[in-house]
């Protein structure tokens, strides 16, 4: 229990909101905040499911989806180390919306509704932060539907990645990212093949190189902006 609660409170560290409480706020976070480990192809939570619990990401990959009547799955966000969700469904007391799966093996922690409503209710750091939150995820969202809708599969895949790196909604995001073509289709609603060739095209225009197992990403505002030209 001692080593899990260790590798908690290091998990927690990477977190933004973590940095802005109180020590004590942070101490009652730690000692309520549970940790589930999910293999990958694993649902973390799935949609319609009673929201009872804030959830992070310790170590992973998790995909927040859901599928539409016609059969179409949508991607609406991942999380990686260090990000946090569920915010607005604990706010607004409604059934979970979507589904949440792990892309790989992930430690996620939960924290139950009661130490959700205890912050929200004492620490004003914790209410700027989730203010923030929720406006870079409502940012987010509107900027996904003009991905799925106006963008080609090169642009999409560009814009996702870039999307990955928002210091609010992943903050332990590191220039260099272990991520599989696979699961970069997943996030950009593309094959792994169209995933692939759009990897090739970014990297002709350096913007990112294709390493084994992964991507390193060369020109961060360069993919926020594609394809309209970076000034030097």
């Amino acid at each position: 229990m001692a080593n899990i609660k260790s590798e908690l409170k290091q998990g927690l560290a990477k977190t933004m909101w973590a940095h802005m409480l109180a020590p004590d706020h942070v101490q009652k976070a730690e000692d309520e905040i549970v940790e589930r480990f999910i293999p990958a192809g694993g649902y973390v939570c799935r949609k319609g499911d009673p929201v009872d619990h804030w959830m992070g990401v310790l170590d992973g990959f998790l995909k927040m989806s859901s599928i539409s009547p016609e059969g179409k799955t949508v991607t609406f966000s991942c999380m990686l180390a260090g990000g946090w969700f569920g915010e607005g469904s604990l706010l607004k007391t409604e059934p979970r919306r979507y589904d949440v799966v792990a892309l790989r093996d992930t430690r996620v922690a939960y924290m139950p509704r009661s130490t959700f409503t205890f912050l929200l209710d004492n620490s004003i750091p914790f209410n700027r932060f989730l203010l923030h939150q929720l406006n870079e995820r409502l940012g987010l969202f509107i900027s996904l539907v003009e991905y799925d809708r106006m963008l080609d599969p090169d642009t999409r895949v560009a814009r996702c990645l870039a999307a990955m790196f928002n210091p609010y909604l992943n903050p332990g995001s590191s220039m260099q990212l272990q991520i599989s073509q696979e699961e970069i289709g997943y996030i950009s609603s593309v094959s792994r093949q169209r995933a692939n060739q759009a990897l090739q095209l970014l990297e002709k225009k350096q913007l990112l190189s294709v390493d084994y197992g992964g991507i390193t990403i060369l020109n961060l505002e360069g993919l926020r902006r594609y394809p309209e030209p970076v000034a030097a």
